[in-house]
C-alpha cells in the first residue's frame, strides 16, 4: 500500500533519497531539506522501520518521506509561535500511543527496539505530532466556535428528516493479547493511509477477521439506530470514501469506511458545508488549458495535491473557501455539486480563462446521538481538525523542500 504523493513527484526523476546516504556511507547525510532543516537517511531509514512494524512488509519510503517532511514543517510552525512540548507532555503522548496496543510505554518501545527501531524515532514522532497539537489549540482552537444555535439546527435536522441508513465497510482485528502488539499499530496506520473503495477492500481481504472479508468488508444497508454508538460516533461526519480511526471492541479493533447515507431527505441548503480549492488557469477550449487541466486530473487526488502541483506549475495562487452553501455564487455551487471530495471541475469559463475549482469536502451537520454538549464538542473538533488540515497544506506548499 502506497500513498500517491504529489510531493514527491517532482524529484522522481532524481536518485533515491535513501540511496543518495549509502551512497555517501554515512547514514546520518542529509537527503532532504525542508526550510533547510535536514532530514538525515538515518531518520528515513527509521520512519520506514516504524512504519513497517505498524502496517507490515512493503515499501514505505514515500509514507516516511511525507510524514518527516510534515514534521519539520509542524516543528517549524511551532518554533514560530514559541510552542514546545513539555517533558511530560512528551511521555503522555507516549504513554496514549502505547496503550492502544495494551501496553505500557517500557513494553512498547521494547518492541520497537526488537524490530530496529531506535527509541528516539518514537519520541520523535510523538513529540511533532503534540507540538501541533499545541500550536492547533493555541491558534487554531480559539477563532473556532461552536453557539447553542448550531447545535439546536443539528437537532432540529434530526427531527425533520428522519432517521437515515448507513451504508458501511468494515476491517475487523483481533485485539486478543497476543495480537494486540501487531494489530493496534496496523489498525492505526490503516486508518490514516487508506484512500478510496477499492484500497479499503483489498486492506480488508488480507487483514480483517471478520466474515464481510470475502466482500472486502461491505455490509449491506443499516438503520443508524442498529449500530453501536461507538460505531456512529467513528462514521458521524464522515463523506463517503473516508474511513474511520480505529473504533475498540470487545477483543478486536475496527476501522470503517462510510460509503454512502440514504432513506432521509436531502438536508436544507444552509446545513451544508463545502470546502473547495480555486484556481484560475488558461480557457480549457485552447490547447494549454486543456493540457493542464488533463494533467491535474491524471496527477493530483486531493487538496492537498493541489498545493504542490500549483507551487512547481506557478502562476496564481489557490484560494481556499470553507463555506455554507447559501452563501457559495450559484455558478460554484452548481459545480461542485456534480464533484465527489478530490474531483475537479473546470466548467467555469470567462474572457479571462478557467476557474479550476476541487472540492475538498462536503460537510452536513450530523445526525445528533449525543447531549448537547457532545455535540458541540463534535462540531467544534470537526471544524478544528479541517482549519488545521488546511493550514499544514498550505504551508507544505509554501515551503522550500528539496534535496541537498
Amino acid at each position: 500500500m502506497r500513498l500517491t504523493l504529489s510531493l514527491l513527484a517532482g524529484l522522481a526523476a532524481l536518485a533515491p533519497v535513501a540511496a543518495l546516504a549509502a551512497q555517501d556511507g554515512n547514514p546520518f547525510a542529509p537527503v532532504m531539506l525542508v526550510n533547510e532543516r535536514t532530514i538525515t537517511g538515518y531518520e528515513l531509514a527509521q520512519r520506514e522501520k516504524f512504519l513497517e512494524m505498524m502496517s507490515g512488509p512493503g515499501d514505505h519510503t514515500d509514507e516516511a518521506m511525507k510524514g518527516l517532511i510534515d514534521d519539520r514543517l509542524r516543528l517549524i510552525e511551532a518554533a514560530r509561535y514559541g510552542v514546545k512540548p513539555t517533558e511530560d507532555e512528551i511521555k503522555a503522548g507516549m504513554l496514549e500511543f502505547a496503550q492502544r496496543a495494551n501496553l505500557t510505554t517500557e513494553q512498547f518501545v521494547q518492541k520497537l527496539q526488537e524490530g530496529g527501531v531506535d527509541p528516539q524515532t518514537f519520541r520523535d514522532f510523538i513529540t511533532a505530532g503534540q507540538a501541533w497539537r499545541d500550536v492547533v489549540r493555541a491558534t487554531i482552537a480559539p477563532r473556532v466556535t461552536v453557539t447553542d444555535a448550531d447545535v439546536r439546527d443539528a437537532r432540529a435536522l434530526s427531527r425533520a428528516h428522519g432517521e437515515p441508513r448507513i451504508l458501511i465497510s468494515e476491517l475487523i482485528l483481533p485485539a486478543t493479547p497476543e495480537y494486540i502488539g501487531q494489530t493496534a499499530p496496523l489498525a492505526e496506520q490503516l486508518s490514516q493511509t487508506l484512500k478510496g473503495d477499492a484500497a479499503f477492500a483489498a486492506a480488508a481481504r488480507q487483514y480483517s477477521v471478520s466474515d464481510s472479508a470475502k466482500n472486502g468488508g461491505q455490509l449491506d444497508w443499516i438503520p443508524v439506530t442498529n449500530l453501536p454508538q461507538t460505531v456512529v460516533s467513528a462514521v458521524i461526519g464522515l463523506s463517503p470514501g473516508q474511513v474511520s480511526k480505529p473504533v475498540n471492541l470487545p477483543n478486536a479493533i475496527a476501522i470503517f469506511e462510510l460509503r454512502g447515507l440514504a432513506d432521509a431527505p436531502p438536508p436544507p441548503a444552509d446545513m451544508v458545508t463545502v470546502d473547495y480549492l480555486d484556481w484560475a488557469i488558461p480557457d480549457v477550449r485552447t490547447p494549454a488549458g486543456a493540457a493542464l487541466a488533463d494533467e491535474v486530473r491524471r496527477k493530483v487526488t486531493t487538496c492537498g495535491d493541489l498545493y504542490g502541483f500549483v507551487k512547481r506549475a506557478g502562476g496564481p495562487q489557490l484560494t481556499r473557501t470553507t463555506e455554507a452553501l447559501p452563501k457559495v455564487p450559484a455558478d460554484v455551487a452548481l459545480a461542485l455539486a456534480r464533484l465527489d471530495p478530490g474531483e475537479v471541475s473546470t466548467s467555469i469559463t470567462d474572457g479571462s480563462g478557467t476557474r479550476l475549482l476541487m472540492l475538498c469536502s462536503r460537510t452536513v451537520t450530523p445526525d445528533p446521538k449525543a447531549t448537547p454538549d457532545a455535540l458541540k464538542a463534535e462540531l467544534f473538533s470537526a471544524r478544528v481538525n479541517a482549519l488545521a488540515d488546511a493550514r499544514l497544506d498550505q504551508l507544505r506548499a509554501a515551503a522550500n523542500i528539496r534535496q541537498p
